[in-house]
């Protein structure tokens, strides 16, 4: 499982508000296509095992912001 937490909002369709968090399992979460497109690639990653650069270093997460201008800004992390 893989933990998404919304750290920054600036949603222009208020979506989003800092601290909301969703479980990603099997489905998409409710997320917009546009930043859901962006992290898939690292949900996917994280829920196979990987282990992806953060920072100077390795570590089961990673941090993102929307292609919109990174209007948000979100954190995800393995979970089990």
């Amino acid at each position: 499982m893989v933990k998404l937490t919304i750290i920054e909002s600036k949603c222009r369709c208020g979506y989003f508000k800092p601290g909301d968090q969703f479980i990603v399992k099997d489905l998409c979460p409710p997320i917009c296509h546009e930043l859901w497109n962006s992290i898939y690639p690292f949900v996917y990653a994280l829920q196979n095992g990987a282990v992806l650069d953060y920072g100077n270093g390795k570590a089961p997460m990673f941090d993102m912001k929307c292609p919109d201008r990174g209007k948000v800004h979100i954190h995800g992390e393995k979970v089990d």
